[in-house]
């Protein structure tokens, strides 16, 4: 029997594209049982190892780690022709590319379009050293009390409200009023949500695909749209209120203060340009997105571990017993008595190992990506407990923190690209977290389930929700 060339020009492609995604789903689901042996990726024609990143992409962070760690820390991952990388988790590597060959490595102009709300000279312009403050902890003693008293439930949109609140004032200096108890809908955390998830997808399509979405104004692209519009509003709506100066809150130093002189950044009247904004923007993504994302692992942590938390307890109670004399209300932590508690920092950094906030990088040299949560995953560097939580490995005999070199440690980055907000960020964190430990005890919801989103930072998909009561006793 003879096919019309119209049949066959519609069969080829199908059985190309289908077969291959059939046999491996049989494959994987009559597999799936033999969980003691990982196969690796199955590198088919055409479509090379796409169906098994579709397959396993509801736990794709989880899935690289476990690839990596089958390959000896590195492999080429090859999808439709001309589309490679070259994945892994090597400290040796991730040293070589990050530091002693970083100019042969840069982020590239690929990596630049997925971001583009951020501005793509960003990645090719030195960074500037900024000064802001560290601290503003007694901006937030009044939703840290009405939680205490009412054993409030805390939704997601209270740890937003926090850090951006937290990262908006020494961006702009004044105070974007998110944390309040009567809590707004907030558009903007939601619109940095959506540019992060869309920049997933970018990473995970060709470029020509989510470049058309983007031309037409459809699916993820059309959101992407919405959201840019969003932050663009709010930064001219911080920028006129900054401009104003008649607020209380206004911060003595602030970020936007470094670039409101600089004509690369604003014309001769003063008027922002456009990289203003996406600086500003880029600014705003740093703080908000690693310490938000950072916290909220933390605490998930420090839930399933009582005992970390009640070390760091231990570790506060002196402070807490000269702070209780001069006031009867919530204890809260300043920057200077929060550094010298080396547990409290160890506990930190462990949970950044296991959830580092940008669990990828990507780097344009023969397209090479970094795994970072696998890098802080590896049996051979951190041990046969690597997986587990254990604040103690942070920790020398003599009880100081221990030094881990950055290209084994890669939440902070590592070279010349390393995070110039390492040192504010881990205070501000440390004081978080020394206020919420010292005055709350927290449970999750039951039948909530806590699990990474599909996201260029590894936030959490339902949030965490938790209820907060005294510390050691009821509710």
């Amino acid at each position: 029997m003879a096919f019309s060339s119209s049949f066959q020009d519609l069969l080829v492609p199908f059985l190309v594209l289908i077969l291959p995604l059939y046999y491996y789903l049989v494959f994987f689901r009559s597999s799936k049982a033999r969980t003691s042996e990982l196969r690796l990726p199955t590198d088919w024609p055409l479509v090379g190892m796409i169906p098994s990143l579709i397959v396993n992409m509801h736990r794709f962070h989880d899935y690289m780690a476990t690839v990596l760690a089958a390959t000896g820390s590195s492999f080429e991952a090859r999808g439709p022709p001309s589309v490679r990388f070259f994945c892994t988790c090597d400290p040796t590597n991730v040293r070589h590319m990050f530091v002693s060959s970083f100019a042969n490595y840069p982020k590239g102009e690929e990596f630049a379009s997925f971001f583009d709300v951020m501005g793509r000279q960003l990645l090719q312009r030195r960074r500037r050293v900024v000064a802001a403050p560290a601290s503003q902890g007694a901006a937030h003693h009044e939703r840290l009390a009405a939680a205490r008293s009412h054993g409030a439930v805390l939704p997601r949109q209270g740890r937003d409200g926090f850090t951006f609140d937290m990262t908006a004032k020494p961006v702009f200096g004044v105070d974007a009023g998110l944390l309040s108890v009567d809590m707004p809908h907030m558009h903007v955390p939601d619109a940095m949500d959506a540019v992060m998830e869309v920049g997933f997808f970018r990473h995970t399509v060709p470029v020509p695909c989510w470049r058309l979405m983007k031309r037409l104004n459809i699916g993820p692209e059309r959101k992407l749209a919405a959201a840019q519009l969003v932050l663009r509003r709010f930064v001219a709506e911080m920028l006129e209120r900054r401009k104003g100066g008649g607020e209380q809150t206004r911060a003595p130093v602030d970020i936007a203060s470094n670039y409101m002189n600089d004509l690369e950044y604003v014309d001769e009247v003063g008027k922002p340009r456009e990289f203003l904004y996406a600086t500003l923007i880029n600014y705003m993504f740093a703080g908000r997105d690693t310490v938000g994302t950072t916290l909220s692992w933390l605490f998930y942590n420090l839930i399933k571990h009582p005992r970390v938390a009640a070390a760091i307890r231990g570790e506060l109670a002196p402070i807490a017993a000269r702070k209780a004399k001069a006031s009867t209300g919530v204890v809260v932590f300043e920057p200077e008595e929060t550094k010298p508690l080396v547990y409290l920092q160890a506990a930190l950094f462990e949970s950044m190992r296991l959830y580092p906030p940008g669990p990828i990088e990507r780097k344009a040299r023969l397209s090479p990506t970094t795994s970072c949560r696998a890098v802080t995953r590896m049996e051979g560097v951190w041990g046969k407990d690597c997986a587990e939580y254990r604040p103690e490995r942070w920790l020398t005999e003599d009880g100081a923190l221990r030094h881990v070199p950055a290209h084994k440690f890669l939440p902070f980055n590592a070279g010349p690209r390393s995070c110039l907000g390492k040192d504010i960020s881990v205070v501000q964190m440390m004081c978080v977290v020394a206020a919420t430990v010292w005055n709350f005890d927290f449970v999750t919801l039951e039948g909530h389930a806590v699990e990474p989103k599909l996201s260029v930072v590894l936030q959490m998909k339902n949030g965490l929700l938790v209820k907060a009561k005294e510390p050691g006793g009821g509710e």
